[in-house]
């Protein structure tokens, strides 16, 4: 088949390779335009277009797949189209073009967490399962009949981007097996079953951590949004951000410990900060206005200052970009 495959980030790296090494033919790939990254700005092509124009396949830049930029790719004539993580919408004519119509991977068990970032969001919920789905493109958001799909168990300390970058690579193998069963007639969609769930996009008042809250909650949180947009929190009314934390069993310390939700201490050698019900181990941590760092040598650092405090769901200002570190 000729394909039309449409993706932008480096979580649609592995389906493009696995379809570049298959027996079909990626006549043309879609993706974002090129965005300013890094201190300077520096616009910087996607890693699909980076990876496609290397395979040297003609390549359309583009956020809105409508108008002429639409009818012109609809001209390709294609057979499949396959959408990973394009973060725009496919529109008519261009949905209707091609012969098999469009498939999209989806990394959750649908209908739970159409929309943009489901993984993050199933982590933020606090879910054990996650499934990968591959499913008809219709114009309703992630609804179309699905044709493949498999469920991973999440590990309870994993990452968004660990994840995602796990479903990434499992769920080319998926896509590939899919794209040959459409191919040879033998792929079977069925209809969505159950009550839908959304997982728009995540910004940054998402990523604050609030320390009156239930440790499994927080920590959720702190799994989904990293490493985007970044979990943080106000350390003594300052931007603080937190990129890599862990659960802390203070039951099993040799003494019980009591940390009120906000006090961060030093116990033994872990720095722990204290939640609704238990606490958290912040592992590695970056001030305000410094680099990053171990929170043992933050904690060193402090000398002789009062014992810090991490905000509470009543620090509004959190979400404020000013003062904020990259």
């Amino acid at each position: 088949m000729k394909i039309i495959f449409a993706g932008t980030p480096e979580v649609a790296l592995p389906s493009l390779e696995a379809l570049l090494a298959g027996p079909h033919e990626v006549v043309h790939v879609v993706t974002r335009p090129d965005a300013p990254l890094g201190r300077k700005r520096v616009l910087t092509p996607s890693p699909v277009a980076a990876r496609a124009e290397e395979a040297g396949v003609p390549t359309t830049r583009a956020a809105r797949l409508g108008g002429e930029t639409g009818e012109a790719l609809a001209a390709i004539e294609a057979d499949l189209g396959v959408v990973v993580a394009f973060g725009g919408l496919i529109r008519e004519p261009l949905l209707s073009s091609p012969k098999h119509g469009w498939i999209n991977l989806h990394f959750s068990k649908l209908p739970a967490w159409r929309g943009a970032a489901p993984v993050q969001h199933a982590l933020i919920n606090g879910d054990t399962e996650i499934g990968t789905d591959i499913f008809r493109l219709v114009a309703e958001l992630d609804a179309g009949e699905i044709i493949a799909s498999e469920t991973h168990a999440v590990a309870p300390d994993i990452t968004a981007g660990e994840l995602l970058a796990a479903l990434a690579e499992s769920g080319a193998a998926l896509l590939a097996r899919t794209v040959d069963a459409i191919a040879g007639g033998s792929a079977v969609s069925a209809v969505q079953v159950g009550e839908p769930s959304f997982a728009g996009k995540l910004g940054l008042e998402d990523a604050f951590l609030a320390f009156d809250a239930p440790a499994a909650s927080i920590y959720g949180r702190y799994r989904g949004v990293t490493p985007e947009p970044g979990a943080f929190t106000l350390v003594d009314g300052a931007r603080f951000k937190i990129l890599r934390a862990a659960r802390a069993d203070l039951a099993a310390q040799p003494e019980p410990i009591a940390l009120a939700a906000g006090e961060i201490r030093l116990v033994g050698k872990r720095v722990l900060v204290g939640c609704a019900d238990g606490a958290l181990e912040l592992v590695r941590v970056q001030p305000a206005g410094k680099q990053a760092m171990d929170a043992g040598s933050w904690w060193r650092g402090l000398g002789a200052s009062p014992t810090p405090r991490a905000a509470l769901t009543t620090d509004t200002s959190a979400t404020s970009t000013e003062g904020e570190t990259r």
